[in-house]
């Protein structure tokens, strides 16, 4: 895909919020959040709805679309990169 990765340590990644895909329907994110699946594997993570406003952030949702489109059949919103994009992406977001 081209992107770089963003190596971050393991006690940043414990401030994302993840959960794996198989019990994501069994609860909804709390209020100001929202959920987006990434990877491989589809795994779970729930981000603040501030990210949405960052420009880097829409870039992921455009490539999104582009690769997925609008079909939803599968349920969530996925996100065409790796986790430790994702990771070191939010981290970096939250942190300006």
């Amino acid at each position: 895909m081209g992107m770089g990765i963003i190596k971050i340590t393991s006690t940043a990644k414990h401030k994302l919020k993840t959960k794996g895909c198989s019990g994501a329907a069994e609860y909804s994110p709390k209020k100001g959040h929202f959920a987006v699946y990434v990877g491989e594997m589809h795994k779970r993570y729930v981000i603040p709805l501030s990210t949405l406003n960052h420009p880097l952030f829409r870039d992921l949702l455009r490539r999104a679309e582009e690769e997925f489109g609008f079909d939803n059949s599968e349920g969530g919103l996925r996100i065409p990169c790796s986790q430790e994009y994702f990771e070191g992406l939010v981290l970096l977001i939250s942190s300006t």
